[in-house]
């Protein structure tokens, strides 16, 4: 059973910063797109990031650009994300995902990802 194991969540202030991380120990790590995406108490899980399985390309969603960035350490096997500058409305659990489809690019849609880690749960206090 392959395990994501997602940590780093917490309580934070508003305005304040926070790194995610997701460990994938099992997954032949360096051929798989990964993503971050989020739900919050009575919404619908929503994605938040991608990155590509080079590393070279990332995607965002709207909410989180110019504040955040996804980054990958292949050597590790750990994908990061980085929340700058957060809001309240960025509470929520946070899942990593991977997409063990070799080399494809990274999807939006939480049905592109076959792997889901867990969840951190993410407090920002106002």
């Amino acid at each position: 059973q392959v395990q994501l194991v997602e940590s780093g969540g917490g309580l934070v202030q508003a305005g304040g910063s926070l790194r995610l991380s997701c460990a994938a120990p099992e997954l032949t790590f360096s051929s798989y797109a990964m993503g971050w995406f989020r739900q919050a108490p009575g919404k619908e899980r929503e994605f938040v990031a991608a990155i590509s399985w080079s590393g070279s390309s990332e995607y965002y969603a709207d909410f989180v650009k110019g504040r955040s960035t996804i980054s990958r350490d292949n050597a590790k096997n750990t994908v990061y994300l980085q929340m700058n500058s957060v809001h309240p409305e960025d509470t929520a659990i946070y899942y990593c995902a991977a997409d063990t489809r070799p080399y494809f690019s990274p999807g939006r849609s939480a049905q592109d990802y076959n792997y889901w880690g867990q969840g951190t749960q993410v407090t920002v206090s106002s």
